[in-house]
């Protein structure tokens, strides 16, 4: 029987705050950035930089999902898929030489690079959709 108690529901509540921060975070220094200076700016790397808060939440969310036994497939393919990108392209920055400045930020390595940050960026995006789903199944009133 799946588990709807308080200890999941807190999980997911937990866990989808702490997977939602470093998205929220760039867009709202971004509309700051905006009504300070006249310029908008955003950051795509930090959801990357705050990688610690968002593992965390999405291991919480995880294992929300497998003690619910719901949206288990969403959240654990997401979650692989962010793993995968952030390593693999961290990964081909220090083989190619973009990490340590070695090669220019320009080129193929540095398309390859940005293109698996921001699939990293869309991976936490799924995380929190599948979070918010979760959250929703947990939270429904039962009919009886």
């Amino acid at each position: 029987m799946p588990q709807r108690n308080w200890l999941t529901k807190l999980q997911v509540i937990v866990g989808l705050v702490l997977v939602t921060i470093p998205i929220l975070s760039p867009i709202v220094f971004s509309i700051i950035r905006l009504l300070s200076y006249g310029t908008f700016q955003i950051d795509y790397l930090m959801p990357a930089e705050l990688g610690v808060p968002v593992l965390i939440g999405a291991n919480l969310l995880l294992w929300a999902a497998i003690r619910s036994r719901s949206y288990l497939k969403w959240i654990a393919w997401s979650l692989g898929i962010a793993i995968v990108l952030i390593f693999g392209g961290q990964g081909l920055a220090v083989l190619t030489g973009l990490a340590s400045g070695r090669i220019d930020a320009s080129g193929w390595q540095y398309g390859i690079v940005a293109a698996s940050i921001i699939g990293y960026d869309i991976a936490v995006v799924g995380l929190i959709i599948g979070g918010v789903l979760l959250c929703r199944h947990l939270f429904q009133v039962e009919k009886q």
